[in-house]
């Protein structure tokens, strides 16, 4: 099971942090993955991580200002946004999956949280 929070509404270069509390079996291989989504459109590849902490992953319109990375204690993923833009605006999501294959594609995780929401104002 999957809890995201931290959204909220914040100015253009801001930093907000994202959390995702899991809680439940996971394997070291499993991967915990971020997606955003906004009205009309697909689910958007943002970061993902291997359980283990070994493999992260950040898509390219990320890479650089976000960071995900994982308190293995409090078995909680975070997302790191800094220098955020207006094209950030989203409701985000994090989720998981069995194994490491195609971890951008949405449809490959079996397990949601419910979304937390990002406003980013210019």
């Amino acid at each position: 099971q999957l809890q995201a929070s931290g959204g909220g509404s914040v100015q253009a270069g801001s930093s907000l942090t994202l959390s995702c509390a899991a809680s439940g079996p996971i394997g070291s291989t499993d991967m915990i993955g971020w997606f955003r989504q906004t009205p009309g459109t697909e689910r958007e590849y943002v970061a993902a991580m291997t359980w283990s902490g070994n493999t992260r992953l950040h898509a390219p319109a990320v890479k650089g200002r976000f960071t995900i990375a994982k308190d293995n204690v409090k078995n909680t993923v975070y997302l790191r946004m800094d220098n955020l833009e207006p094209e950030d605006t989203a409701v985000y999501y994090c989720a998981l999956k069995a194994g490491m294959l195609r971890y951008t594609q949405y449809e490959m995780y079996r397990s949601w949280g419910q979304g937390t929401e990002l406003t980013v104002s210019s």
